[in-house]
């Protein structure tokens, strides 16, 4: 079996294309860059943009499944650069489903498009917590449309399946773990509250397992057919437990610093509308969004995901902390 992955070269995309490829599949990745790293296994690579239509169609020639993992994430940027990957680009990935008569599609979502201000979340899922509203972050925004189409076109030729792995960590991290210990050692880190709101994680590994597991159950009329599925290790811990572990297993020195919820959001409105003119090729170190995000409890239900797919995390916390500090030559 032939399966197309998009992003492959990003940190999930990579762990899906070896582990697709330990599972003894083909596989093709739709990258905007080349990455030697999946030359290494064997993985085929197209370059192009995710926005061209044209370009996708021809990268899912001849697959029987598609991954589609490649996404604008992050928290800034202009709404129209969201929309032509997050949107445009899943119109594609659905478009080329039909063109070649594709019958799987796995779909990475993620959380955010729940958002709701500063409402907690505990346990919940998919039936119970429902889509955000008037999103303003254009990822959160982006990512809601698309979930949204890729579950609508579930079909009896097309099966399709959304998962939401929470805050995606772990050795190889290129992006979340990097900028943490990057502003950690700057002193520019710090908790948005009291640092004790429960919040998800999910082990790269288990991220990847869970879309494998997905796949395996995936099929018209099949239990997870046209949902959408919480993923994370399942384990809630505080954002300043969570934050000084990981810190601590990179070799970072840990967060104290705490800043008021008002003062955090004030600050994030601000950076949002001065930043442009101060720094416009940057990123504001705060937002209204990310404000809420870290202050807020949030922690999922892997219940639904364990039923309908046989979803169970494999590594849990503190072995995948323990691997982290080996990697980074740190004491476990």
């Amino acid at each position: 079996m032939k399966i197309l992955v998009t992003g492959g070269g990003g940190f999930l995309g990579q762990a899906l294309c070896q582990g697709l490829r330990a599972r003894g599949f083909e596989v093709v990745s739709f990258n905007r860059s080349h990455y030697p790293a999946l030359d290494e296994i064997g993985v085929t690579q197209i370059q192009g943009d995710l926005a061209s239509r044209d370009a996708v169609i021809h990268a899912a020639s001849g697959c029987n499944a598609i991954f589609h993992n490649a996404a604008k994430a992050g928290a800034w940027g202009s709404y129209a650069s969201y929309h032509a990957v997050n949107v445009t680009g899943t119109e594609n990935v659905l478009a080329a489903c039909r063109a070649h008569g594709i019958g799987k599609l796995v779909y990475t979502s993620t959380p955010s498009v729940t958002h709701r201000a500063t409402h907690p979340v505990e346990g919940g899922t998919a039936d119970n917590v429902p889509y955000g509203e008037n999103l303003k972050a254009p990822y959160a925004a982006t990512k809601q449309i698309a979930e949204k189409m890729v579950l609508a076109a579930n079909s009896t030729t097309l099966a399709t399946v959304a998962l939401r792995p929470r805050l995606i960590w772990g050795v190889g991290d290129n992006h979340l773990l990097p900028n943490l210990v990057k502003r950690a050692h700057a002193g520019k880190l710090a908790l948005v509250g009291d640092g004790q709101n429960l919040i998800d994680t999910t082990y790269i590994d288990n991220a990847a397992e869970a879309h494998f597991a997905a796949f395996a159950h995936l099929a018209p009329g099949s239990a997870c057919a046209g949902r959408a599925y919480f993923i994370s290790n399942g384990e809630p811990w505080t954002l300043e437990a969570t934050l000084n572990a990981l810190l601590k297993a990179a070799g970072a020195p840990p967060v104290k610093r705490k800043i008021p919820f008002r003062v955090a959001y004030a600050a994030g409105w601000l950076a949002e509308k001065l930043w442009p003119l101060i720094q416009p090729d940057g990123e504001p170190p705060m937002t209204p969004f990310l404000a809420e995000q870290l202050a807020t409890t949030h922690w999922y239900s892997m219940i639904p995901a364990q039923q309908d797919f046989g979803y169970r995390p494999q590594v849990s916390m503190t072995e995948g902390l323990r691997r982290l500090a080996l990697a980074h030559k740190m004491p476990a």
